[in-house]
């Protein structure tokens, strides 16, 4: 099975390559002719003059690439032919991406190539790690409302005391995708109006912000509507990867399907403790800082919020920096698997919707301290957008 981080990285790459694709003939018989002469794959070997090529689906082949061929060279992404330039033979690499236009008319055993039209894989690495870059620094959290004529959503980020708003304006070109039911999967979400965007909704924003960060205006924006779940697990089915969680809000038993792309982390007790001092507010802000001082370099207490923030705690030093942002710490807790769940243990969970059977998208274990805070299930959703930020936006 491909992985998820291929999958992706081959979206980046085929993006400008299928829309060249679609270029061929019109006319069904012109169509079938052409395509029988083009290919799009990815370089596995180069032997000589000789690339072999692995498309998406079917064997891998083989084609000479004579000095005669046309090669050229396109970024990621791109769709226009007037923006290649040309390149020579030594410059393709295994890993290349090429759309490949064969002879028709060569006589030789191995096909010749006319042209090769080439995404280097260092390109659509570099496109996708400034993807990547440009997600991270946007804004992920919940719907407070939305103003569809306006263009404007209103979204909390972040959980209790570290809570704030970011108006999201969209504009006509920003990009507006969603989650398809009952999928997680960034490559499945789909266009879809701002009026199919709810409050209680999750999103993710990319984007610029103004100097407070409390502003954005966006280029692309991917929402989706989940379900927020705590409770007690009650049974655990590895073989079908399945635990079945009684809901402590309906108490009512839901199956949650662990997918491979869940992420599972677990908090350790003293985490756990701070974590809820920092989401009850300020009167337990003594007590979180000296548990998160605990976790920072040297013991020195922490800051009750990340000292860019501007709100003093228990303490300050590399502790206080480290251990303000509970989204931060939650990204440090250990990472389990469906293994290490146990019978009775207390969970929260962010899941496809669904009243009896849902999918998980994140599941964090170690809880009994946080399920008596209000905020700890925007906590986990703001944390749930903000971990499974897209990394493969170039191939829109």
């Amino acid at each position: 099975m491909k992985s998820t981080r291929w999958k992706r990285t081959e979206a980046v790459a085929a993006a400008g390559l299928l829309s060249l694709l679609s270029l061929l003939p019109a006319a069904p018989q012109a169509r079938a002719q052409a395509a029988a002469t083009r290919f799009l794959g990815t370089i596995s070997s180069i032997s000589g003059d000789t690339i072999t090529v692995k498309p998406a689906q079917g064997d891998a082949r083989q084609v000479e690439v004579p000095s005669t061929a046309q090669l050229e060279r396109i970024e990621p992404g791109q769709t226009n032919l007037s923006a290649a330039v040309a390149m020579q033979f030594g410059e393709l690499a295994v890993g290349d991406r090429v759309l490949v236009n064969v002879d028709p008319n060569a006589s030789a055993a191995t096909p010749q190539a006319l042209r090769v039209i080439a995404i280097k894989a260092e390109d659509v690495q570099k496109k996708q790690q400034e993807e990547l870059q440009a997600w991270q620094r946007g804004v992920g959290g919940l719907v407070k409302s939305v103003d569809a004529s306006a263009g404007a959503i209103v979204v909390t980020s972040g959980a209790g005391p570290v809570a704030r708003t970011v108006t999201i304006h969209i504009a006509p070109s920003t990009i507006l995708k969603r989650y398809a039911p009952g999928s997680v999967n960034f490559e499945e979400a789909q266009a879809a109006p701002i009026t199919a965007i709810q409050p209680g909704d999750q999103l993710r924003a990319r984007g610029e912000k103004n100097a407070d960060g409390t502003e954005m205006t966006a280029d692309a924006v991917v929402s989706g509507g989940f379900r927020n779940i705590s409770g007690t697990i009650v049974s655990i089915d590895a073989a079908a990867s399945t635990i079945v969680v009684k809901d402590l809000a309906t108490k009512k038993p839901v199956t949650v399907h662990m997918g491979a792309e869940v992420q599972m982390r677990k908090l350790s007790d003293r985490m756990a403790q701070f974590l809820a001092a920092r989401l009850n507010g300020p009167a337990g802000g003594q007590a979180g800082g000296q548990a998160g001082g605990q976790q920072g370099n040297g013991g020195q207490a922490a800051n009750g919020r990340n000292a860019q923030q501007g709100e003093s705690g228990a303490g300050n030093g590399a502790g206080a920096q480290r251990g303000g942002d509970p989204q931060q710490m939650l990204n440090r807790a250990d990472v389990i698997h469906l293994s290490d769940l146990q019978k009775g243990e207390a969970v929260m969970l962010v899941s496809t919707q669904g009243s009896s059977d849902v999918t998980a998208i994140t599941l964090l274990a170690g809880v009994e301290p946080l399920l008596e805070a209000p905020a700890s299930q925007d906590l986990l959703a703001n944390w749930s957008m903000n971990a499974n930020a897209p990394e493969d936006a170039a191939a829109q």
